[in-house]
């Protein structure tokens, strides 16, 4: 593999757009960014766009070279066949502005020796850029990557082996939230009502978040959510859990949210905007838990059904 090293990754890429202002607009509003540099007639691109300008989408670049795939297919037929963005570095030589044509080209500048992580075992391949614009260095991006074999595969492979699978690990249950754990052995997803002000809070909370009202009762949820937000997780592995799975931020008909477990579709199906019914899934002799199943059939096109996307 160290024959790699200093062997092109792209050669002569363009960037499918060039830099301009709607995109510059949509970073800007996903980061918060309210500098006023970034908006204007004589707007300049963040210069954390750098990478952005040079990335191919779906649908890719032309310009990779054999040497790329070349050392991709030899870490994937040795086993290394995850991979994970670890870190990247960039260099500003000039400011990007609405107009300007982006080119680039890479090179595989290291790949290391064999080293042994958290996420298992494998080589960190490093690509350097030069990105131009308009034929003008305008900077660098170094990109570092992992490609590995996963450790949590070896450790179900160990379970399948005959190994029991441990438990689910156990809430803290104390005076505040005992109620809710009272009410879930009970079938109920409870939620707590301030008296004093009526607002409803979840999770359980010793005082209102809104008036500071120390009084509540709890109503029963009616189990109709939504998917607001959700993640798909990967790593790091927990013995009790086989991943990838979903996990979701379910906005219930009430308004409060509660974060779960969306079941009933496969992981990579699960989308923003996704209806839920509340369930109550047993996961040992002792202990059941609230979850979320989507209320149509994991044959459907959930990407038809409803818009979003993973955060």
């Amino acid at each position: 593999m160290k024959a790699y090293e200093g062997r092109p990754a792209a050669v002569a890429g363009v960037g499918k757009d060039r830099v301009n202002e709607p995109m510059i607009r949509h970073w800007c509003e996903a980061m918060g960014d309210t500098n006023p540099a970034y908006a204007g007639p004589d707007a300049i691109a963040p210069p954390t766009m750098l990478q952005a300008w040079t990335m191919g989408g779906l649908s890719g670049h032309d310009g990779r070279s054999a040497a790329y795939d070349e050392l991709f297919a030899l870490l994937d037929g040795a086993g290394y066949t995850s991979v994970v963005a670890t870190d990247c570095e960039q260099e500003y030589l000039r400011p990007l502005r609405p107009g300007d044509e982006i080119t680039f080209d890479a090179v595989i500048e290291s790949v290391s020796e064999r080293k042994t992580t958290k996420l298992g075992t494998g080589h960190f391949v490093t690509t350097r850029m030069d990105v131009r614009a308009d034929g003008e260095l305008a900077g660098t991006h170094r990109f570092r990557i992992l490609k590995y074999a996963p450790a949590a595969r070896r450790a179900t492979e160990a379970r399948r082996a005959g190994e029991p699978k441990p438990g689910r690990p156990r809430p803290v249950i104390n005076r505040d939230n005992a109620g809710f754990w009272e009410g879930v052995a009970q079938h109920r997803l409870l939620i707590q009502r301030c008296r004093a002000c009526g607002t409803l809070r979840f999770p359980w909370l010793p005082g209102c978040n809104a008036c500071g009202g120390q009084e509540w009762d709890a109503v029963e949820a009616s189990g109709e959510g939504t998917v607001f937000s959700y993640v798909v997780m990967h790593h790091p592995p927990f013995p009790a859990f086989d991943p990838p799975y979903a996990v979701g931020l379910i906005e219930l008909a009430e308004g409060v949210r509660i974060v779960s477990n969306v079941v009933g579709v496969p992981y990579d199906k699960v989308r923003i905007g996704m209806p839920v019914r509340l369930e109550f899934l047993r996961v040992d002799d002792e202990w059941e838990l609230p979850v979320f199943r989507a209320t149509f059939s994991a044959t459907e096109d959930a990407a038809g059904s409803v818009a979003g996307g993973a955060v």
